[in-house]
This record gives C-alpha cells, structure tokens and sequence, in this order.
C-alpha cells in the first residue's frame, strides 16, 4: 500500500472501511490532497488495530465526536489510551508509518497530505520559507472544524469532489503551514525561499493576480478573510485588505456582501 500514488482511498481500508467515500483534487500544481469519511465500530473481536504505512506524507485526523485510542509502539507496545474530544486533531508525520489501537467508535475525517503538497503551497507566499508541520495530539482548532463542516457537505452529494473543494483543501494546507509549521533546518527562511523559487521558476505572483485570484476565493462563504489572504499569499489580513481596497474601491467583506464576482 502506498499512500504516495493519486489513489487516495486506500486509507479506508487501513481502517477497515474500505467503502469510505473519500474525495481527492489536485488543487494547486502537481500533489494531491485527500480526505476520507470514516466511520469504523468499535469490533468485540478485538481487530482495532489501526495501521497507516510509512510514506512521504503528513496525517491528519479531525474528530467529529470524541473518541479514544491509544498508540501503539514500534516494540508493540502500547501508551495509555487518550481522549480526543469533538474538534480537536491528531497531526502525525508518516516518514515511519502510524499504528494506533482504537478503544471507541471513531466519527472523523481523515487526511493524507503529501509533502510536496506543502511545498506547493509555500510557493504561494515564497516568503514564508521552507516549513515543516508539528505533530500535534487532541489540540482544539476552530479553524478546521469550521472547514471540516464544510467537507462534510460534499459528502452528502454524489461522491465527484466539487468545484469548492479546491480552494477548501488549499485553505487548510496553509492553515497548517501558518499554525503548527517550523522553518527547515539549514539556512534562514529568506535564502529558502530564494532557493524554493529558483527550483521551482517562479516568483511572486503579480498583485494584480492575487487580487483575481482573491475574488474567486471570496464566493467561497466557508473561507474566512484571513484563510483567503493566506491562500492568495498576503502576509496580513490588513496588508490584503489595504491592496484589496486600492485596487478594486471597497473592502473584502463589502465585495462579498454585494457578490461582487
């Protein structure tokens, strides 16, 4: 199994749900991003073994009710299980594989997000650096939540991911990036980001680009302001705001009240 090829659904089958609907895009330039429904019982047989085999990707799990579960070690052993409330995720680097053991019903969505995909989406604000993302266990984020609320609707519909799920999944790569991403070791983040646009051949996208690309972004209700100056590569939300003003005659919010699209 090998979570690096675009045949994302697989890791509904670690799960034991291999019937999990799961919905992929390729939203930036080359990597694709994933996320699966699951919802998995807890067996009396005692087959709760979850494992998620090594590859060059990040995992991530959104709780969408409590739930509890422990990790279990490369000797086999096992930590002590832990709750992880309504809301919160798990954030796990996949360089060694993941193995837990479930001691409830588990009710998320679960993402395999490559490592390229995050270089992708650090070339949208090249100044920002090459990043690396935490591991994080049971930490409350409101602003996944709100977008997990959103994905959840596109479950609900005939399975072909939608249009909206692109700039979804580009809003939360950059959330990631923002909240629990690192600087790379080795050279400071300016010298990186040089480096990051010489091998890529690019540069900043011209502000003008930014602000169409804004716009499009500003239908989309379940991104806030900050997600989409993130995503369009402002540093700020007052530095977008400031641009967005200068160049169109009203704020964000004001062009997306009147539809302005």
């Amino acid at each position: 199994m090998n979570f690096d090829s675009k045949d994302m659904a697989c890791v509904g089958v670690c799960f034991g749900t291999p019937e999990a609907p799961c919905l992929t895009t390729v939203p930036i330039r080359a990597a694709t991003f994933s996320v699966t429904s699951i919802c998995r019982e807890l067996r009396t047989d005692g087959e709760n073994d979850i494992r998620l085999p090594a590859s060059e990707c990040y995992f991530l799990m959104l709780y969408l009710e409590d739930a509890e579960h422990a990790d279990i070690r490369v000797d086999g052993s096992c930590t002590e299980r832990r709750h992880f409330a309504r809301g919160t995720i798990c954030l796990v680097d996949l360089a060694d594989g993941a193995t837990i053991r479930l001691h409830s019903r588990l009710r998320s969505l679960a993402f395999v997000l490559p490592r390229t995909l995050f270089s992708e989406t650090a070339e949208l604000s090249p100044e920002a650096g090459s990043r690396r993302l935490i591991c994080r266990r049971g930490e409350p984020d409101p602003v996944l939540r709100n977008l997990g609320t959103a994905l959840i609707a596109f479950f609900a519909g005939t399975g072909t991911a939608p249009a909206p799920l692109r700039p979804v999944a580009v809003a939360i790569c950059a959330h990631l990036l923002h909240r629990y991403g690192e600087p790379m070791e080795g050279g400071d983040r300016k010298a990186q980001a040089t480096l990051m646009g010489e091998a890529s051949g690019t540069t900043l996208r011209p502000i003008a680009a930014q602000i169409e690309s804004a716009k499009s972004h500003l239908a989309n209700h379940a991104l806030s302001l900050e997600d989409i100056a993130r995503v369009c590569g402002f540093g700020s939300l007052g530095h977008f705001e400031k641009v967005f003003v200068e160049i169109t005659g009203v704020m964000p919010s004001a062009w997306r009240r009147r539809g302005l699209h």
